[in-house]
């Protein structure tokens, strides 16, 4: 398998100074750690979400679920599966299940992450076990992780090679009908879904600044919520962002109390755990 980088990454600062600044909207202290491409490509990441009308080749197809492979899996169960969908039809479908969503129309190829325990429960028939542990909410957990890892894997490599990319949780809106679109059998769900494709150079992405890390990282155990200081902080640098990006200016509290503020704004998910036991997910 042959593969070099296809195409430039979108055009970006590319020192760590530089790009720690775009990530949290303001100057970073230094690291001691030694630069290199692969902290310049992960340091880069933005969702990506016009794409050029030109086809993902194969070998990179490969060459990604190579690198989904290499994370790591818990007990070496490697309890996921991915769907790759390139059929105009079925991604136009699927863009309508996802509230809807016309990027995973417009992108040339659209992966489902499975958590995938199908796989092992026809392994422990065929050894004459009854799997019952893959009847617990561990055995879910644990798929759930497992695709996760693999996608952000696969992710990492996608945007080294020049290509963008974006994660689409809507597919969980209607888990059930996806699987039937999918031929998904019984325990087996799509957990998200993900754009690949060139981007669309005439669409400019910028990187999305992330909460301040006195806010995410804890020393040796879990410190008290976050003060209000660093909120209205982030709020600021997100609403300079939406500004830069032509997007509502609402900052980032308001945002995410508005998305989880009541079972309808979970968008049908708030039904997930019903839905997920009918597709044959014991869930104990």
């Amino acid at each position: 398998m042959s593969v070099s980088r296809l195409a430039s990454a979108p055009e970006a600062a590319s020192t760590q100074a530089d790009l720690l600044r775009q990530r949290y909207g303001s100057d970073q202290p230094a690291s001691t750690a030694e630069w290199n491409t692969a902290l310049e490509a992960i340091l880069s990441h933005r969702s990506v979400r016009s794409y050029l009308p030109k086809p993902v080749p194969e070998s990179v197809l490969q060459l990604i679920v190579a690198a989904a492979q290499s994370a790591p899996t818990s007990s070496s169960l490697q309890a996921w599966s991915v769907v790759a969908v390139e059929d105009p039809e079925r991604r136009k479908k699927l863009a309508e299940l996802a509230s809807p969503n016309p990027q995973i129309a417009s992108a040339p190829l659209f992966l489902l992450w499975i958590a995938d325990l199908s796989r092992l429960r026809k392994i422990t028939t065929q050894q004459g076990k009854t799997g019952e542990g893959l009847d617990y909410l561990e055995s879910f957990l644990l798929a759930t992780i497992d695709a996760t890892l693999a996608a952000q894997n696969a992710l990492v490599v996608l945007e080294s090679l020049g290509l963008g990319t974006c994660y689409i949780g809507g597919i969980r809106n209607h888990p059930a009908e996806v699987g039937e679109l999918l031929g998904l059998p019984p325990e087996a769900l799509a957990v998200f879904g993900m754009t690949v494709g060139y981007p669309d150079p005439a669409v400019e992405t910028e990187v999305k600044p992330r909460l301040p890390q006195s806010v995410v990282l804890h020393r040796e155990q879990y410190q008290a919520a976050p003060s209000e200081a660093d909120l209205a902080t982030y709020d600021d640098t997100m609403r300079s962002f939406q500004t830069g990006q032509g997007m509502a200016v609402r900052g980032w509290t308001s945002v995410v109390a508005s998305r989880i503020a009541d079972a309808p704004a979970l968008k049908g998910r708030h039904v997930l755990l019903d839905v997920v036991r009918r597709m044959g997910f014991k869930v104990k």
